[in-house]
């Protein structure tokens, strides 16, 4: 019973990963312009934010979303659980992110939308493809599943950590805007994907306290 429960739940939480992101990709390929109704808005304002010092300050929080920050804080991350006997929960952050990188780059390649032009980009990008946002996705599904483990192994600590994962998912997400190589329906589609996938990773492979593992 516990295993079919977790499996219907992981089923239907990426049911509304897929479903975000079908939609999304459904809904710029049919807007015509390439664009949704608040891209061009949120381009605009994002870009009205702009001054020297900020630039440095976005360009270094953008990094917070890579894989080159989130790979090697995983493995750490991973690495300490595994130590500490919590294998369950270091394979699922390792998961978190690996799945949500990968779908991240399916999506992409299959909506093909190009990067937003309406300003230069201030810093280089690894793929003509913008939706969705890796960064977003890969940093909320990092930040869900750090989240979801000290909820589980420390609740103590949920109520300081949650504020401080929140600011980091939003911070990168703003970066990506800032810096001109996202649309927001990128971002906002991508944050929103990746959190049901990691809900849905959690029902999986973490039954709750006290309940027979998967």
């Amino acid at each position: 019973m516990i295993v079919r429960l977790g499996t219907i739940q992981a089923t239907l939480w990426w049911s509304a990963a897929l479903g975000m992101l079908v939609a999304g990709a459904a809904s710029i390929l049919a807007s015509g312009s390439g664009h949704l109704f608040f891209d061009r808005g949120g381009l605009i304002l994002a870009n009205a934010w702009r001054s020297p010092w900020l630039d440095g300050v976005f360009l270094g929080l953008t990094r917070l979303g890579s894989m080159l920050v989130l790979l090697p804080l995983v493995v750490a991350v991973g690495m300490l659980l595994w130590r500490r006997e919590h294998r369950g929960e270091a394979r699922f952050i390792v998961a978190a992110l690996a799945g949500a990188a990968l779908l991240a780059q399916l999506a992409k390649h299959l909506t093909l939308r190009p990067r937003p032009d309406l300003f230069a980009a201030l810093t280089p990008v690894a793929s003509p493809f913008s939706f969705p946002s890796a960064h977003a996705v890969q940093v909320t599904a990092v930040a869900a599943a750090l989240w979801l483990v000290a909820a589980r192994l420390a609740p103590r600590y949920r109520q300081w950590l949650m504020p401080v994962l929140l600011s980091i998912v939003v911070l990168v997400d703003f970066s990506r805007l800032y810096l001109q190589v996202h649309y927001p329906s990128d971002v906002l589609a991508g944050t929103i994907a990746a959190a049901c996938w990691v809900v849905g990773l959690r029902a999986l492979m973490l039954p709750k306290a006290g309940a027979p593992a998967t």
